[in-house]
């Protein structure tokens, strides 16, 4: 099942006993703080990045740098959240690249065969075990915080990203498909999003204050 808001926007368990670090494909949500539409806007069904967009993607395009047994796949920086696929591989080694939606790398299919089960959850990024799915997302909000902090003068990750993260196990090839179908349809059905502002008000003095 692609994100679902009506489902992943409640409040949902982690998979108790499930080791996040194991090889298998991840479908990650993020979402900024409050829905703010931080990254850019949607143009004739395509992403626009403005200057905080381009750092959202260009760090999400890190994260094999920093954490090699992790490969990216499909994946779209919308203008208030982010929907990709990573692939986590034995930990072994190293797997670059451009707008909107991207697929970064050909996908190792026989990876997901090692995962029998699918669940929805959002877990802490912070004291997660290292290497694992949640040590990648909390290193991935970090670095973009950290950079969006020096243009907008903020301090932390508290202006800028919405608490924890949405994902998905990916069960199996035709999920697998299902989620990428979602991804690249999705600047496209920007109108119709939940996430999108008019259909979601925005609370004004929770908006950062944006130099340009």
């Amino acid at each position: 099942m692609p994100y679902n808001p009506n489902i992943h926007h409640r409040r949902s368990i982690r998979l108790k006993g499930y080791n996040y670090t194991q090889p298998g494909g991840y479908f990650i949500t993020i979402c900024t703080k409050e829905k703010q539409c931080l990254f850019g806007d949607i143009v004739q069904g395509e992403m626009r990045f403005n200057s905080l967009g381009a750092i959202a993607f260009n760090i999400w395009q890190q994260i094999p740098e920093t954490f090699p047994h992790v490969e990216l796949d499909y994946f779209v920086i919308m203008p208030n959240h982010i929907h990709g696929i990573l692939i986590f591989h034995e930990i072994l080694s190293d797997p670059p690249f451009p707008v909107g939606v991207r697929r970064a790398s050909p996908l190792h299919r026989t990876s997901l065969s090692q995962l029998e089960i699918s669940a929805k959850s959002t877990q802490q990024p912070h004291g997660a075990a290292p290497k694992s799915l949640g040590a990648v997302v909390g290193w991935y909000k970090s670095s973009v915080s950290k950079l969006i902090n020096k243009i907008c003068n903020n301090s932390g990750q508290g202006l800028i990203w919405q608490r924890d993260y949405y994902e998905e196990i990916i069960r199996d090839e035709r999920a697998l498909n299902h989620i990428i179908k979602y991804i690249v349809e999705n600047p496209a059905r920007w109108d119709d999003d939940p996430e999108h502002p008019p259909l979601n008000p925005i609370k004004p003095e929770l908006l950062i204050d944006l130099p340009f």
